[in-house]
């Protein structure tokens, strides 16, 4: 019985160290390099842009919906997003992004509700960035790990995933659809 105990124990914790070193290997944002078309953020983002998107838990369920509208600046360095959330529930946000770019691939990121400063890349149509952010659940505020990515799409709507991460476990994703207004 206990060797069946401690087979079952071993077996577990294998179990466990593949799931937990599969978890870490990840897309790399220049596996995108290549990749028409070609997704520039603030090209993307300069003028008005509005947001349709969903957050669900880790099991699926949609959780809640809201749309987004983006007012976007950008003077040739600094790109700012001034985003202004509508949840289906009534409750509104606004987050203000200011993104600096680095080079033609990296930008350096803040907003008014991230602890300290992001670092993004952009490759062919992708964008990726990773950052802390803390959002009330049930009354708790929870720090998570949001690990997002955008894609551009041929007809010019970008795509947006995000992980939102605790621990290393996926406990939510947002998925968000972007379309440039006229």
């Amino acid at each position: 019985m206990y060797k069946k105990i401690a087979l079952w124990r071993r077996h577990f914790l294998l179990l466990w160290v593949t799931l937990a070193l599969t978890g870490c290997a990840g897309v790399d944002v220049a596996d995108y390099a290549d990749t028409e078309p070609r997704l520039d953020i603030a090209d993307y983002f300069e003028g008005q842009t509005r947001a349709w998107g969903m957050v669900q838990d880790f099991r699926g369920e949609v959780q809640r919906r809201f749309t987004v509208d983006i007012d976007g600046r950008y003077d040739g360095r600094t790109l700012v997003l001034d985003e202004h959330f509508v949840f289906d529930d009534g409750e509104t946000d606004r987050r203000v992004w200011t993104f600096e770019r680095i080079d033609d691939n990296r930008w350096r990121g803040s907003a008014n509700d991230v602890e300290g400063s992001v670092d993004a890349e952009q490759r062919g149509h992708a964008f990726n960035m990773r950052y802390p952010l803390e959002i009330e659940v049930s009354g708790r505020d929870i720090t998570f790990q949001m690990d997002d990515w955008m894609y551009l799409q041929p007809d010019g709507r970008l795509i947006n995933r995000t992980a939102m991460r605790k621990f290393g476990i996926t406990l939510g994703e947002i998925t968000i659809v972007f379309d440039q207004q006229p």
